[in-house]
């Protein structure tokens, strides 16, 4: 919750709680609270989760300010009753905050930029139209900033996006219409740096039903080191893309089949994966550009010989389909990469760039899954592995930003056990560390072949 939010039943509860008779500086708390409440609106902003304080807050302040001069004053029960009534209407702005992400720790100031790309060398297969390829991405990068500037939001369209989350982790539709208030560490379309660049690139490609903005917390890590970070919308995989002109594209539910068993799964997720691919590469194509434009905003700013990917899930396999298909990959990171979709070639073939690869100990400790499988047949073809790594206490989504969403995360399935904090801690240790060593070329201590600096930490391979 945010301060206000934990100000106003904070004073609510010290006046309910307060012994009788209570003085005149108690029974001014709801006032005060509900003053609190008016700037909250102003500073904060409204979000539905608060309606049940915002209303019992209003009656308090008033009922004090009735009795404030009087001699009667609530009864001991009623007050009782009403700590209660507190404590439920708390409930549900506790378990439905508006989320932080946190400042990263880099020198670093950190900018973002959003972009439309078009390629049209390339039809696209989901839409049921005859069109071009279309597809957003996202920037977060080093930048030239200060306090003063606009910040970010976590996701832009958030309005469009909570409500296409929410209804995807089977929540009411307007159940997360507070991500529209998150505002990240990191400021909008803020001029690029120009110390220490030109700057390696890392692509980020995000899973079935994800969105580019679901790793946002590790883009700000890396982009406050001096890494340019490109999250890729992949149009129709994504949980829903918002385009410049409003036009929406949902998820096309038909582009990955629900069921595992569908005897034509691997044909259908190889399709997919080779149009995630495309994007991955035709975003260099572009970056060729941009990088040669004197009065574009990353001219002499991006490093295309240091180009690294990582990608979560879904993601993760069209990261390893990338590098083993296109050579201007030069490093590969997957977290819970899913194996399914990636072609029987780069399978049978491997890849030749540095490679690392995470597990959650829910996706590893599933050894006979035809995941697994895949990647164990696919692994001993990698040849410069860096290791194979699972995480004790963690599930698929832990990876990602969206254990933000709740402290009941656990329930929702979005995470495991272990906690938040230190599952960031480990991971972006070893993200950092990564393509510092494969990017950089400086040395790590994490990249030992033990794998022995965090006791979650299981070495697989």
């Amino acid at each position: 919750m945010r301060p206000l939010e934990i100000a106003i039943p904070t004073l609510l509860a010290a006046y309910l709680l307060w012994h009788h008779p209570r003085p005149l500086a108690i029974r001014l708390l709801p006032a005060l609270a509900l003053i609190l409440t008016l700037i909250h609106f102003a500073v904060e902003g409204y979000r539905w989760q608060m309606i049940p304080l915002y209303g019992l807050t209003s009656l308090l302040a008033i009922s004090s300010l009735i009795k404030i001069t009087g001699t009667t004053d609530w009864k001991p029960l009623a007050s009782t009753l009403t700590v209660i009534l507190l404590a439920l209407a708390t409930a549900l702005p506790a378990l439905f905050p508006v989320p932080r992400i946190p400042a990263p720790s880099g020198p670093y100031p950190v900018g973002t930029k959003i972009y439309e790309f078009t390629d049209d060398s390339r039809k696209e297969i989901y839409s049921g139209k005859d069109e071009p390829r279309r597809y957003m991405i996202q920037i977060w990068y080093p930048a030239e900033a200060k306090e003063s500037d606009e910040r970010a939001p976590w996701m832009a369209n958030a309005e469009i996006f909570a409500r296409a989350i929410a209804a995807y982790i089977k929540l009411p539709p307007y159940f997360l219409d507070h991500l529209a208030l998150v505002k990240i560490p990191a400021y909008k379309d803020a001029k690029v740096a120009e110390t220490g660049a030109p700057f390696p690139v890392i692509l980020f490609s995000h899973g079935w039903n994800g969105f580019n903005a679901q790793n946002t917390g590790q883009a700000l890590e890396l982009a406050s080191r001096g890494f340019i970070i490109v999250g890729i919308q992949h149009t129709y995989g994504a949980v829903i893309t918002v385009f410049e002109d409003g036009t929406v594209a949902w998820n096309n539910p038909e582009a990955l089949p629900q069921s595992g068993d569908d005897p034509n799964y691997e044909e259908i997720a190889r399709i997919l994966a080779d149009q995630w691919a495309g994007d991955m590469s035709h975003t260099l194509d572009v970056f060729s550009d941009m990088v040669m434009d004197v009065r574009g905003s990353f001219w002499g700013r991006l490093d295309l010989s240091r180009v690294g990917v990582y990608g979560h899930s879904t993601g993760g396999g069209a990261a390893i389909q990338f590098c083993g298909t296109d050579s201007r990959c030069k490093a590969v990171l997957g977290m819970d990469p899913f194996m399914r979709p990636v072609s029987a070639e780069v399978i049978e073939n491997g890849v030749t760039q540095p490679a690392f690869f995470m597990f959650s100990q829910g996706w590893a400790d599933d050894t006979d899954s035809k995941n697994n499988r895949l990647f164990n047949r696919f692994h001993p073809n990698v040849t410069n592995s860096l290791g194979v790594i699972s995480i004790d206490g963690t599930m698929h989504y832990d990876f990602s930003d969206l254990p933000l969403l709740s402290p009941i995360a656990p329930q929702l399935d979005l995470k495991g056990p272990l906690n938040g904090r230190r599952v960031t801690e480990i991971v972006n240790a070893y993200l950092i560390d990564f393509f510092e060593m494969t990017l950089n070329g400086k040395p790590s201590e994490l990249f030992d072949e033990t794998f022995t600096h965090f006791a979650e930490v299981r070495k697989l391979k």
